[in-house]
C-alpha cells in the first residue's frame, strides 16, 4: 500500500461525486424540457465488490482497504413515467394535445444533490486529514 493510498482513494470519490453533482444539475436544468429523461450515476468499486471485501474481513485475511470508486455508467430513468400535461398549443404536443414533461422530481434531485455534496465534503475532510498526517510524518525527521 502506498503512502498516498488514502489520498488517491479520496480523489477518486471526489471525481465521482463531482460528476454526480453535474448530472443532478443537468436534470434540474431540464426540468421543463419536453421528452427529457432523468439521468443518474452508477458508482462501483475500482476493484472487487462488497462481498469480496466482506469475505476477506470475515476470514481475517484482509489485504487492505479498497482502491476507490469509479463511475461505471450514467443511466436514464426508464421506470418513472413522463408527466402528461394537456397543452395543445405546445409545439411538442402529441395528436391528443398532451405534452410529455420530464420525469424529474425537483425534491428528489435536491435530496440527491445534498447527499452528493455531503459526500464530497467528507472526502475533502479525509484528504485534508491525510495531508496533515503526511506533513507531521515529515516533521519527525527534523
Amino acid at each position: 500500500m502506498s503512502i498516498f493510498h488514502s489520498i488517491n482513494t479520496s480523489a477518486s470519490a471526489l471525481t465521482a461525486q463531482r460528476l454526480r453533482m453535474d448530472v443532478i444539475s443537468s436534470n434540474m436544468a431540464n426540468v421543463d424540457t419536453a421528452g427529457y429523461r432523468r439521468k443518474s450515476v452508477v458508482l462501483q468499486p475500482k476493484e472487487g465488490n462488497f462481498s469480496s471485501f466482506m469475505s476477506q474481513a470475515m476470514s481475517k485475511q484482509t489485504t487492505g482497504a479498497g482502491n476507490g470508486v469509479k463511475v461505471s455508467k450514467i443511466v436514464e430513468d426508464t421506470e418513472t413515467p413522463f408527466k402528461l400535461v394537456y397543452d395543445p398549443e405546445h409545439p411538442d404536443s402529441d395528436e391528443n394535445g398532451y405534452v410529455e414533461l420530464p420525469n424529474v422530481d425537483p425534491l428528489r434531485e435536491m435530496v440527491d444533490l445534498i447527499s452528493a455534496t455531503r459526500s464530497y465534503e467528507a472526502n475533502v475532510t479525509v484528504m485534508n486529514a491525510s495531508k496533515g498526517m503526511l506533513m507531521k510524518a515529515l516533521e519527525i525527521g527534523k
